[in-house]
């Protein structure tokens, strides 16, 4: 992390898949979401967006945004690229029915190639295979491929250490082929961590995957997986050792104004300022000093109480979700029925939560924007 901007010093790869943005809520909790991992690239499964709806796929701070997408709402890919870094892109190729998006460019002059695949439900395997064949010639050393490829690569990938089928053995050979390798078991050759939970089925699976060419092994960083509550599938990412260029930005504060809708925090203003102005209020000080120190004094506090409302509000989650994952692993060491449906209660509970949240958030925005309409 870059001390001085606060930015990391890295470029950074996430995919995740969110099943369906068609909700505003939704959208909003994945852009929360997407601001508190901070990736450079941001590549996303299952929009369920078609081509009139793309534009509502918009985060702030996030300068391109790459989309494949059907007739209907299923399916869907998109890729955004942040705006700190300098993308130029150079080839898109768009599946039809939104199941994968190949984007070709450079960042910060370095080439890079990026394919994200869904693969269906039904004969992925297959699917991810013939991609790659049909890509082979736009594979090369600068290519990530990734996204959720709807099958496990490695028998780790299963809590149930099920067997490898022949078409899922077929396509890791056929990655072998193509020097690529899944980049998550060379840093984690032995670790049983799963991006998928089956409610149906009980079980748990890793099927969303990021593969990287094998001679540009040593080029990454680090992979981890990300808990994402929004979705049914956690997400990757992958960290580059390539280092990000910022850009540079004035650091300029701003009120938040949903602040001044919380009475509290609008009670100890009036009583900040009566308190403020009984002692400082003289002959001898002229209004304009009077005003600009009242405000320093002020910025400071909502600096305070904004703070503490982001810890409040955080702390309960933070709670829920710790005992969602200690659940997580016990079951993923021993299955109990009892142990899953307290983990579909606690994602339900902590999905509540946030969708509460973002709610008021956007509801406050709104009663803002119809307050400044009149």
């Amino acid at each position: 992390m870059n001390q001085m901007t606060g930015k990391p010093n890295h470029i950074s790869i996430i995919t995740l898949n969110v099943n369906g943005l068609n909700s505003s809520i939704k959208r909003h909790r994945l852009a929360d979401w997407i601001k508190n991992k901070d990736p450079t690239i941001c590549c996303l499964e299952e929009t369920h967006l078609i081509e009139k709806d793309t534009h509502r796929l918009k985060v702030k701070g996030w300068g391109k945004t790459y989309h494949a997408h059907g007739l209907s709402k299923k399916a869907g890919v998109a890729i955004l690229i942040s705006y700190n870094v300098d993308f130029k892109p150079k080839l898109v190729r768009r599946d039809k029915e939104g199941h994968f998006i190949l984007l070709k460019g450079s960042i910060n002059q370095q080439d890079i190639t990026i394919i994200n695949i869904y693969a269906p439900n039904s004969g992925s395997s297959m699917y991810v295979k013939q991609i790659l064949l049909n890509f082979r010639n736009q594979i090369d050393h600068n290519t990530i491929i990734l996204g959720d490829f709807n099958t496990p690569l490695s028998p780790l990938d299963r809590s149930s250490r099920q067997k490898l089928n022949k078409e899922t053995i077929d396509l890791n050979n056929t990655i072998n082929n193509l020097d690529l390798t899944d980049i998550y078991r060379i840093y984690h050759p032995t670790k049983s961590e799963y991006t998928f939970f089956s409610t149906a089925h009980g079980s748990f699976s890793k099927i969303d995957h990021i593969l990287c060419h094998k001679a540009n092994v040593t080029k990454y960083k680090k992979i981890e997986t990300l808990p994402c509550i929004l979705s049914d599938h956690n997400g990757l990412k992958l960290e580059i050792n390539e280092r990000v260029k910022h850009r540079n930005y004035s650091n300029i504060w701003r009120l938040n104004n949903m602040l001044l809708y919380d009475e509290w925090i609008t009670e100890d203003i009036r009583k900040e300022i009566k308190k403020f102005l009984g002692v400082n209020e003289n002959k001898e000080t002229s209004y304009q000093n009077l005003w600009d120190t009242m405000k320093a004094v002020l910025r400071g506090k909502f600096i305070s109480w904004s703070a503490f409302n982001k810890r409040s509000e955080t702390q309960q989650i933070n709670d829920l979700t710790l005992q969602l994952k200690a659940l997580e692993k016990e079951e993923q060491n021993s299955t109990k029925s009892s142990r899953r449906q307290e983990i579909v209660k606690l994602r339900a509970e902590i999905n509540e939560i946030e969708t509460k949240e973002t709610i008021q958030k956007i509801d406050k925005i709104n009663t803002r924007i119809n307050h400044w309409d009149r």
